[in-house]
């Protein structure tokens, strides 16, 4: 690799998959490529500086990591959002090849964004219930007292719901396909990385595990968690439960240091010991993807780092 190719591979890409697309996220554009049903790729880019970088004080070790995972889930629903529209739109070509007048694609849109904000707050909501307070009132009816114990199992319970919700949704047929863009989506960036390349064939050559996934991201902060919860004791009283709560932001920053850590130690024996839990599992949120998801994938890749964009990319500039 070149020198230039080097230093340009070094900036920080990430990603998501969405339905029948991939978002790509680099320091200063999103991009978003959806498979369209008529085989073209329509795309979506627009320019987005992080938080952390336009303030001094979020972009400090710890406070940056909590701001990042705020953005990356409203940026991440904005994504789905937007694929789903996407979706929706061939479905009504499908059944109606006329056009939308202009006042209902402004209803459209604000019932979109209407739509994202309630996802962004039910997705919220079921979080906290599933993976914060039904394990503590599990742990609570096996009567642990100590601490330590408490927590523990705690945490257990937590990681236990977080594997089986992951085996139950890999069940689903749209979300396995989600899943072969989560692939994709990590081939391309693995190519990128280590060559510079922004190509299919380049891409094809590589895994879909990579180390600085959000599964792996989420693995490590269930087991933060448990690290952190324990210095704060059993919780007896509402106001514990909620200090626990106000802990999710301090559990998020370490999570995101490690994950940055072990990213640049991954070559070390110790370091693969502690990031392979989170390769293991994305045995289960990753899938093999072919040539054109491949190609979607590095669509949004170029789009986010500037590069030129095939012929058959039709760009989205509502």
């Amino acid at each position: 690799m070149t020198e230039d190719l080097k230093k340009e591979s070094k900036a920080q890409v990430g990603g998501q998959a969405v339905m029948e697309g991939v978002m790509m996220r680099s320091p200063h554009t999103v991009s978003v490529a959806v498979r369209k049903a008529d085989g073209t790729i329509i795309l979506q880019k627009k320019p987005y500086e992080s938080l952390t970088k336009r303030n001094k004080i979020l972009g400090m070790p710890i406070f940056r990591g909590g701001i990042i995972l705020i953005e990356s889930m409203v940026l991440g629903i904005k994504a789905l959002t937007y694929s789903g529209d996407i979706a929706m739109q061939d479905e009504k070509q499908k059944d109606a090849k006329e056009e939308s007048s202009s006042e209902n694609k402004k209803k459209e849109s604000l019932l979109s964004k209407l739509w994202m904000v309630f996802m962004v707050i039910f997705s919220f909501g079921i979080g906290l219930l599933i993976f914060f307070y039904i394990p503590l009132v599990l742990t609570e009816l096996l009567g642990a007292e100590s601490g330590l114990m408490f927590n523990l199992i705690d945490g257990v319970i937590r990681l236990a719901f977080f594997l089986a919700y992951l085996f139950l949704i890999s069940q689903w047929k749209e979300i396995r396909r989600i899943f072969e863009y989560h692939g994709a989506e990590h081939k391309s960036i693995f190519a990128f990385e280590n060559t510079g390349e922004t190509t299919v064939q380049a891409a094809n050559q590589y895994k879909t595990f990579h180390p600085r996934c959000g599964t792996s991201f989420l693995m490590i902060v269930l087991l933060v968690s448990i690290v952190v919860f324990v210095f704060l004791g059993k919780p007896d009283t509402i106001g514990e439960r909620l200090l626990r709560l106000a802990f999710v932001p301090v559990i998020g920053g370490l999570s995101y240091e490690l994950i940055k850590l072990s990213d640049k130690f991954s070559k070390n024996p110790i370091v693969r010991l502690f990031i392979l839990p989170g390769l293991w599992l994305q045995r289960i949120t990753t899938r093999e993807p072919d040539e054109k998801q491949l190609e979607v994938a590095i669509v949004a890749l170029k789009a986010a780092l500037g590069k030129d964009l095939p012929e058959n990319v039709v760009l989205d500039e509502s």
